[in-house]
């Protein structure tokens, strides 16, 4: 169900569906988990030039962290700033795990097609985001490493990860004010290290607004000196227009 309200639009994306939308800079993008067991997949390109997209070793490195979390900014391979986590109340967010496929959900869950489950079918997070791709005139070539949000990953001593089950809590929200014009891809599919016994379907709301002017204080822009430059770097692409 969608509803557009003056200067926003909120909907609801159920679980294992997928959505995507040109979102411009200035706005703020709220995802809200009210089941506590969401998995959020996410790819971001500039829709100005479809070759630059989101960077996962980029965003992870230059701001020295393994998760992802408020005040933390998500690049892209050309070193600017897609946008922003200002609010978050889960806390940890997974960029590093990449998709389910269709072999690994049939192997976990078992095989069911759209044709013969209609909504009910086992959908995957990779096909997922073929499909929201192929509207944009890309495809498989241009799938980038992939942000799970709502998902903490952990390690046991042995170097073996896997997903936090019991992180999550009912109506959690994480709240991303883009910096630059942006085409939003994401899906609701399991993340792919999910060991439910039945196939997770865990939906999404959504509130789009705008978000408030940037200050000199913003814990994103202050959170380290690399994030000074990628906004920088924001503020050259965008000058003069």
């Amino acid at each position: 169900m969608s509803k557009i309200m003056e200067n926003a639009y909120q909907t609801h994306v159920p679980g294992a569906s997928h959505w995507s939308l040109i979102i411009r800079r200035g706005m703020q993008l709220k995802l809200s988990d009210p089941a506590g067991k969401a998995n959020v997949g996410m790819l971001f390109y500039n829709p100005e030039n479809l070759l630059e997209r989101y960077n996962a070793p980029d965003t992870l490195k230059c701001q020295h962290t393994f998760k992802l979390t408020k005040g933390h900014c998500l690049y892209s391979d050309m070193g600017r700033i897609f946008c922003s986590i200002i609010e978050d109340d889960h806390g940890w967010h997974d960029t590093v795990c990449a998709n389910t496929s269709a072999k690994i959900t049939e192997s976990k869950w078992g095989a069911r097609d759209y044709q013969n489950a209609r909504n009910e079918w086992n959908q995957n997070g990779h096909d997922s985001f073929l499909v929201e791709l192929a509207k944009y005139g890309l495809g498989a070539r241009d799938m980038a490493a992939n942000l799970n949000l709502f998902s903490k990953v952990i390690t046991d001593d042995a170097g073996n990860i896997s997903l936090a089950q019991e992180a999550g809590t009912p109506n959690q929200t994480l709240t991303l004010r883009f910096e630059m014009d942006t085409l939003v891809l994401l899906h609701t599919c399991p993340h792919p290290l999910n060991q439910e016994a039945t196939y997770p379907r865990y939906g999404i709301n959504l509130d789009l607004r705008p978000a408030e002017p940037i200050q000199a204080d913003d814990a994103c822009l202050t959170h380290c000196d690399e994030n000074r430059r990628g906004f920088e770097n924001n503020r050259l692409y965008y000058l003069g227009r």
